[in-house]
């Protein structure tokens, strides 16, 4: 068995194989080659803590395993490491024996960073100058870069529940020579890409802070009861996730549906577009929205790349198991 440690993954892993490896499992999973299993996610009465379990298979791929971990939210501020904590274990599907261990904090971040920018490359406009965060945490930062490379933008905005947190975007707005605005919610209408990625359980975003023709990355609720959008939002917008069945148990989607707004029908898989099945946006007014409650099949897609780099590169500690 292979050893991945998490103080290596930033020299193995980068945002360009994260994206390869979360577009073309996405594809995979619409294709109907890969598939999740349930999820796992409880809060354990302990630092308010959620933790959970995240699996599935990709047939295409070989990929068979989990991801175990969640969010502890107390983390930062008492022993100055950061509140989503994670390990991938991967097995050979031939065997069923354990094939690695790799650590999954970065590889998180930069899944889900991959995800939603995945989601802006095959649905927002081609014309998209100003890319909107919502949210400016430690996820918040890798979200933006991974956005920056997939349009031409001008121009960042950005709102925070607590607005000490916002030059943590806007520094990564500097990085790449673009200015920085702090906004209220309404100002989320200048915006032609909105990401929100928050742990709220109440909706910040509302319809009528979204202007014709935005595309919307919802990357935040990932748990029952979490929202971010007003669910007025997905009635109004074409919806897309990662998978239909996760998003309207534990994703944005769950509150829309819960209210009777819309049904699981009227969201479609974002891998059906890459895969050319479903046109994604027909109009330069319509407003798109990704879904993007995080598919274990994403871990496994870029953890099995890394252990690849790793043996690759004689990094990877190999044990007797």
């Amino acid at each position: 068995m292979y050893i991945v440690p998490e103080r290596v993954i930033a020299d193995l892993m980068t945002r360009e194989a994260a994206f390869d490896a979360v577009e073309k499992v996405f594809a995979a999973m619409a294709a109907e080659d890969a598939y999740n299993f349930p999820v796992v996610r409880e809060a354990i009465g302990h630092e308010d803590a959620l933790y959970g379990f995240k699996g599935g298979f990709d047939r295409a791929g070989l990929t068979l395993g989990l991801k175990a971990g969640g969010y502890w939210p107390h983390n930062l501020e008492k022993r100055g490491q950061i509140n989503h904590q994670s390990t991938v274990f991967l097995f050979d599907p031939d065997t069923g024996k354990a094939h690695a261990m790799v650590g999954g904090n970065l590889l998180t971040a930069l899944r889900t960073a991959a995800a939603s920018s995945v989601s802006i490359k095959h649905l927002a406009r081609d014309d998209a100058k100003v890319i909107g965060m919502i949210g400016a945490g430690h996820q918040a930062t890798f979200q933006l870069r991974a956005a920056l490379e997939q349009r031409n933008f001008e121009k960042v905005i950005g709102w925070n529940l607590h607005p000490e947190m916002l030059p943590n975007i806007e520094a990564v707005a500097a990085e790449a020579g673009l200015p920085f605005e702090a906004v209220e919610l309404d100002g989320m209408r200048a915006a032609d890409v909105i990401i929100s990625i928050t742990s709220s359980f109440e909706a910040s975003l509302m319809a009528d802070h979204v202007s014709p023709g935005t595309h919307i990355a919802c990357m935040g609720t990932d748990t029952k009861g979490k929202q971010e959008v007003d669910p007025a939002l997905l009635v109004r917008a074409e919806v897309f996730t990662d998978e239909v069945a996760q998003s309207v148990s534990i994703g944005e989607a769950q509150h829309a549906v819960a209210q009777g707004l819309i049904e699981a029908a009227d969201l479609t898989q974002l891998g059906a577009v890459i895969n050319g099945a479903h046109p994604g946006r027909s109009t330069d007014d319509q407003v798109t929205l990704f879904d993007g409650t995080g598919v274990g099949l994403q871990d496994l897609a870029v953890a099995a790349r890394v252990v690849e780099l790793a043996v690759t590169q004689g990094i990877a500690i190999e044990v007797d198991f």
